[in-house]
């Protein structure tokens, strides 16, 4: 079994659907980035894209999973550190108290 063993998460400005990015590092050996989180079109948890290489009018895969197995790890793992990251986000700049004029 595959194990991510470290993810980073960049949060961005929303924009159509896309959140953050994310990388990853597998069983310590081998880093991953440019993972996309988007939010799901029926607003419903979020998504996974991963890099691709426009060649010749064709989209050509960098990278991705080839199996549920490894799907759901990378899902789990950086959906998981997504959520933690925004919640410690939000917790930051609650704690201002801000007054309106």
């Amino acid at each position: 079994m595959i194990k991510v063993s470290e993810v980073q998460i960049i949060p961005i400005k929303p924009n159509k659907g896309l959140v953050a990015f994310a990388s990853v590092v597998l069983d310590n050996n081998l880093y991953l980035g440019s993972i996309g989180i988007h939010t799901r079109i029926d607003g419903n948890g979020y998504r996974l894209t991963y890099p691709t290489k426009q060649i010749g009018g064709r989209n050509l895969n960098i990278y991705h999973p080839i199996n549920p197995v490894t799907s759901e790890a990378f899902e789990r793992a950086i959906i998981d550190k997504y959520k933690d990251v925004m919640k410690e986000e939000n917790d930051r700049y609650s704690s201002f108290d801000v007054e309106t004029r």
